[in-house]
């Protein structure tokens, strides 16, 4: 899949192709950060696209006010940007940890307007509702998207490689354990306060890194924009649509329904009607695969071979994460 990708650029070099596969893979990053958090542990964040606006400001305020940014320099300062969102994140998380369910969703979405209200009214450092202007990167007209397409390839197989390893990690372990019965995973002595701050700080720091890609893209950041509600709604409905706390899952729906949401947004943009349309695809595979599509597609396929096969014993189910720890 990851060569798949790489090779995409290469097969299809019309801009507004590769303009997709930049905001493709964006919203592939971050589904597969918010993954983490939102399908590992079972928490839902509707807040995280404050680290996102701010990556985004980080790597405008640096290429502004420090040095002309006219080649790769915001990409090697994306990991420490990444770095400081993630520690910044910690307080913030142990703030909402406090809370659970539906109220954790409501504090995460007060999050966003605080940092958006700032970002309005810190105009010394953000320029308020004037926002900030980037310099022009000075990179070749003809491949001009490709160092941003795989800055993000990077940062998605990074985001991968890392939920491949929480998946099978002790840490992972207490993540499915707080998603199944938080209360029993603390009674057994997990280390519950821990796995969850971890697993959003992980997650912030690739909102971040990802916030400060497309800052650098797009070449100007607006706090509307940069702080967008739909950003996160588009994250979390692309893992739900693939499938949580699944490893492709979240690439799945960021393949289809980034170029769905483009189409959509060309064709009826004028009309903000494309937002209807948005929400229509998704109800219509949620509808027909309420899983997501990737487990949906598993218990079909399992489903075949037992009845292709009578004679074969059942497939052993997946024990939930407090039988595993009890056993």
């Amino acid at each position: 899949m990851i060569g798949v990708l790489a090779a995409f650029p290469f097969l299809f070099s019309a801009h507004w192709l590769v303009n997709i596969g930049v905001f493709t893979l964006m919203y592939a990053v971050l589904a597969t950060a918010w993954n983490l958090i939102g399908g590992y542990a079972g928490y839902i964040s509707l807040g995280h696209v404050a680290f996102f606006g701010g990556g985004a400001y980080a790597i405008a305020v640096t290429t502004t006010h420090h040095y002309a940014a006219h080649g790769y320099e915001p990409f090697y300062v994306l990991p420490l940007v990444g770095a400081a969102v993630a520690l910044g994140s910690l307080p913030l998380g142990w703030l909402a940890f406090r809370t659970r369910t539906a109220t954790f969703a409501i504090v995460t979405l007060t999050l966003l307007f605080v940092f958006q209200q700032l970002a309005f009214n810190l105009r010394s450092l953000t320029g308020g509702s004037s926002g900030l202007l980037l310099p022009l990167p000075l990179f070749p007209v003809a491949t001009y998207e490709r160092p941003f397409y795989y800055a993000l390839l990077g940062l998605l197989t990074c985001g991968l490689a890392i939920s491949w390893w929480v998946r099978g990690s002790k840490l992972g372990l207490t993540l499915f354990a707080v998603r199944d019965d938080e209360d029993r995973a603390r009674g057994l002595g997990m280390r519950v306060t821990y796995a969850k701050l971890a697993a959003f700080a992980l997650s912030a720091g690739f909102f971040a890194m990802a916030g400060g890609v497309w800052a650098f893209y797009i070449g100007s950041v607006y706090p509307q924009f940069a702080i967008d509600p739909l950003v996160t709604i588009g994250a979390v409905l692309m893992v739900y649509l693939g499938g949580k706390a699944t490893l492709w899952g979240p690439v799945l729906g960021a393949v289809l329904l980034v170029p769905a949401q483009q189409y959509l947004a060309y064709r009826l943009g004028a009309s903000q009607l494309y937002l209807v349309g948005y929400a229509a695809v998704f109800l219509v595979v949620m509808l027909l695969l309420p899983r997501g599509i990737l487990p949906s597609l598993a218990e079909k396929i399992r489903r075949r071979r037992g009845r292709a096969d009578p004679g074969r014993p059942p497939a052993q189910v997946e024990r939930p994460a407090k039988e595993l720890v009890r056993s």
